[in-house]
């Protein structure tokens, strides 16, 4: 008896097939950020922190070059701002939503929100020096602890990774080093807020007459700085 060649073939026609498709899934790059012990002196005020669903479930999703990325970020930034708070303030307590916050505000001062607003990526087929560099905007809104709003304070991170790994290990490296960035930035412009008096002495935040955030500039904290520019061959 003559076994039907489609009999044979199709099992492995499937098993193919499958890996193909396998293989043509997104690329997807979960960045893990731990934010270095900082030596400075946390403000001695009550934050109340609100870290969303829309942060926490933030991804980016682009198709470059005929791959389609997905860069997940909202867990790894959400974890960063609550490490910045409470390296920043003496008391910090975190909330799931504003609603939620404004209940129970308590005897808080203040609540933050941070969002992201934008992520974007370089490879290095498009970068000049031939590394990878992401860029991450961020935008921490302040209310009183009746939800009114206050001010808001817009951060951008950079980083580089001329990273050998990999596509994805460099895209990794590379925005881990936006964030070290924009933890960099929070961190030593805090202090230097209007803010941060008012907090300091014990004032409960209100709807104020004048601003009570401003953005000084920071350099951006490369990843690699030794590599910054490499050696030409």
């Amino acid at each position: 008896m003559i076994t039907p060649r489609s009999a044979v073939s199709s099992p492995t026609l499937l098993l193919a097939v499958g890996l193909l498709l396998a293989g043509c899934g997104p690329a997807i790059v979960k960045p893990a950020y731990q934010m270095p012990h900082a030596l400075i002196v946390p403000v001695n005020a009550r934050v109340g922190l609100v870290l969303d669903n829309e942060l926490r479930a933030y991804r980016h999703e682009e198709t470059r070059g005929g791959t389609n990325w997905q860069v997940e970020l909202g867990a790894t930034t959400a974890k960063m701002w609550e490490d910045m708070l409470k390296t920043s303030f003496t008391e910090v307590r975190v909330f799931n939503s504003l609603d939620e916050a404004i209940a129970g505000s308590g005897n808080l001062q203040i609540l933050a929100q941070p969002r992201i607003e934008q992520f974007s990526f370089a490879t290095d087929k498009e970068t000049v020096g031939g590394h990878w560099a992401a860029t991450i905007r961020y935008r921490l809104g302040v209310f009183s602890p009746a939800g009114q709003p206050v001010d808001s304070l817009t951060l951008t991170g950079y980083g580089n990774s001329f990273d050998d790994g990999g596509a994805k290990s460099s895209l990794d490296h590379a925005a881990v080093a936006a964030m070290r960035d924009t933890s960099a930035k929070f961190l030593v412009q805090l202090p230097r807020q209007p803010i941060a008096a008012r907090l300091a002495s014990g004032q409960v935040i209100d709807v104020p007459t004048a601003p009570m955030l401003t953005a000084d500039v920071i350099e951006a904290v490369p990843i690699n700085p030794p590599q910054g520019v490499r050696p030409a061959p």
